[in-house]
């Protein structure tokens, strides 16, 4: 079979992937998307039935799309969002190939190009965007063996509650995705564990505007790197049921009993830090910080927004925050089953270059890999905050695509016949 060939792969038909190759082709770059699987696979079947996107619809989506048929208002439902992309790339008429999967890409001999071994044959490219995004391979700490006796699942497969066994639920993580998980578990009636770690815990809306409006006007999407001490806090935000602010006490109100940061497991029982106060303090106190320059900001700007003191409001304190408990026999408690919202790790094994740290981090810059040829979009801070949501992605593409055309200009420059001749 002989070797196709293209200027610019892309690797991954996401949102990352299909935000490339539009601004590729608005470049006049000849390329190709691949996809193992569907166009936004992973919003699809990577995510649980009830998941909505955490920002509103008039917030989160490509500049040159509205989501049809939704109040920009709403929380797009996940099925929503990947049927979104599945137009758009329509709408640009993007080279996707859906059902191909990359096995192996490196240098080729003379090291101009790089030979991309896929399960539909071999690809020539000159260069390749690797558009995985940072959701590649599910994380689960091994603190509980398997012998345990738990049905133990990540955060990417849990579906429902209705998928979960008889009993208690220990929920490990609440950023996002483990604080809705842990709040439609006990609505649906579970007693639910909820291990809380370090986060970020921004308001859902304050004096009628959304957070992500917020965040906008007051020029937190443009920061470039996270506060020393902060790269690894996650943020508790829901666009659930129409959006509202994760409120920790309040979820313990409702019978959800917190602890704190899940360390280690003997005896049948599971060991936490004693740092659940702080855990929750530090949450208010971003909640409240983003308040305060919210006040300030409608004030030096006089603008017409209602107060809004029920989000000022703070529930009292639950008997588990107290009085914390720092250890839990599983079986007293009748905990049958650990969901572990635990994040993900990259997975760049087909790529083999030198272009990744210690830990299997590309090293980049805005995208821009030290290994020439070699991009990176969709990663978390790829440029800044902005660029873990939709509308970022789009905008660190555009960055990439045209990094990308200003190296094929260089690659197409050929000095005037007399200049050639000097220098020989």
């Amino acid at each position: 079979m002989p070797v196709e060939k293209t200027d610019t792969l892309v690797v991954g038909a996401g949102q990352a992937g299909i935000a490339m190759s539009e601004h590729l082709g608005a470049l006049g770059v000849d390329h190709i998307v691949l996809e193992r699987d569907r166009i936004a696979e992973r919003w699809r079947t990577g995510r649980w039935d009830s998941l909505v996107a955490n920002g509103p619809a008039w917030h989160d989506r490509f500049p040159n799309r509205d989501f049809e048929g939704c109040d920009p208002e709403a929380f797009v439902p996940k099925e929503g969002v990947a049927d979104y992309f599945v137009d758009y790339a329509k709408q640009i008429n993007a080279p996707v190939r859906c059902g191909v999967e990359v096995h192996r890409a490196r240098r080729t001999a003379d090291g101009s190009a790089f030979l991309v071994q896929t399960s539909a044959g071999e690809i020539e490219t000159k260069r390749i965007v690797a558009a995985t995004g940072p959701f590649q391979k599910p994380l689960i700490p091994q603190l509980v063996p398997q012998s345990a006796g738990l049905t133990q699942i990540h955060s990417h497969d849990y579906r429902n509650p209705n998928q979960m066994p008889q009993g208690a639920v220990m929920v490990v993580g609440a950023g996002s995705s483990g604080a809705q998980i842990a709040e439609e578990l006990m609505d649906s009636g579970r007693k639910v564990y909820l291990s809380v770690g370090p986060h970020d815990r921004p308001p859902r809306s304050y004096r009628g505007r959304d957070f992500v409006w917020w965040l906008g006007v007051l020029g937190k999407w443009d920061m470039q790197t996270p506060g020393p001490g902060t790269e690894h806090v996650t943020i508790a935000v829901s666009g659930a049921k129409g959006g509202k602010t994760v409120d920790f006490r309040r979820f313990a109100a409702g019978g959800m009993q917190l602890v704190g940061r899940t360390e280690r497991f003997e005896n049948g029982k599971l060991h936490f830090a004693p740092d659940l106060v702080d855990n929750i303090a530090r949450g208010d106190a971003n909640h409240a910080s983003v308040l305060d320059e919210a006040d300030a900001y409608v004030t030096r700007h006089g603008l017409d927004l209602p107060e809004d003191l029920q989000e000022r409001k703070c529930w009292p304190d639950p008997d588990c925050l107290t009085n914390p408990i720092t250890e839990l026999d599983l079986a007293e408690a009748g905990i049958t089953s650990i969901i572990w919202a635990t994040g993900f790790s990259v997975d760049y094994g087909w790529l083999k270059i030198d272009a990744f740290d210690d830990n299997g981090k590309p090293i980049h810059q805005r995208g821009v890999s030290p290994e020439r040829g070699v991009y990176f979009v969709g990663l978390p801070w790829q440029s800044r905050r902005g660029s873990s949501f939709i509308w970022g992605v789009w905008h660190d593409a555009k960055y990439v695509a045209d990094q990308i055309a200003i190296q094929r200009a260089y690659d197409a420059y050929r000095p005037p016949e007399t200049l050639a001749a000097k220098a020989g």
